[in-house]
């Protein structure tokens, strides 16, 4: 028997708006790498899209904190 798949749709942070598969749909919290840092996302809610046929399950992770401060112009840019 296959185990349906899952994604994280991560909310707010720097990383707002991006979908990850997650191996494991049963974590509280992701550390995702962002640039030279790590950011922290916790699990909030219901998962959502979990009938069949209805694509991956999709589960919100919403962020937390960051491992060190980011800077939005780290490459140099003002844009």
């Amino acid at each position: 028997m296959l185990a349906s798949m899952a994604i994280a749709r991560l909310h707010q942070g720097p990383l707002d708006g991006q979908l990850l598969p997650l191996e494991q749909p049963d974590l509280d919290r992701l550390i995702v790498p962002y640039s030279e840092t790590q950011v922290v996302y916790e699990r909030r809610g219901e998962p959502a899209r979990t009938g069949e046929g209805d694509g991956p399950t999709e589960i919100a992770f919403w962020f937390v904190e960051s491992q060190d401060d980011i800077d939005p112009n780290a490459d140099g840019r003002d844009d």
